[in-house]
């Protein structure tokens, strides 16, 4: 898909953003790639972000399928704006065991207030082979954040 750029800064604005965010640095989650409509985050396993047999939690999946959709989307937004999510589904498909989850996030349709995502998480394990283990549909909002917050 092809997508008109409104703030040619997005990726520094984004970068930004992403060494900001408690939460991701709390997952030690990395952001791999941007592109117009599109976002790339990973994150490695280990024992504090696993489910009782041992595989990753649907929450930490569900929390990265969500941020990269996020940022996704805001790879089309003006400088001015921010983005936050109005709903998503997430359906798991597969036990995420593995050493390394990927989140790969993109825009499927851009409005001007509405837009919608689609992510998928992968698990990458030893022997470098890919498996798909959730994909989340996301709807977020276009929004402006005045100084002293929303």
């Amino acid at each position: 898909m092809s997508f008109t750029v409104r703030n040619p800064e997005y990726e520094a604005r984004i970068r930004e953003r992403f060494a900001t965010t408690g939460t991701m640095e709390t997952l030690a989650a990395r952001l791999m790639r941007l592109a117009p409509g599109e976002a790339d985050l990973e994150l490695p396993f280990r024992h504090g972000l696993s489910q009782t047999n041992g595989f990753f939690h649907g929450g930490i999946i569900g929390t990265m399928l969500d941020t990269v959709c996020g940022y996704a989307s805001l790879t089309l937004m003006r400088a001015e704006d921010e983005v936050l999510t109005v709903e998503y589904k997430t359906n798991f498909l597969a036990p995420a065991a593995g050493e390394l989850l990927l989140a790969r996030g993109r825009v499927m349709r851009n409005g001007r207030r509405i837009i919608v995502c689609e992510a998928d998480g992968v698990m990458k394990g030893e022997g470098g082979g890919e498996k798909l283990v959730a994909r989340m549909t996301a709807t977020m909002m276009a929004v402006q954040l005045r100084p002293q917050g929303i």
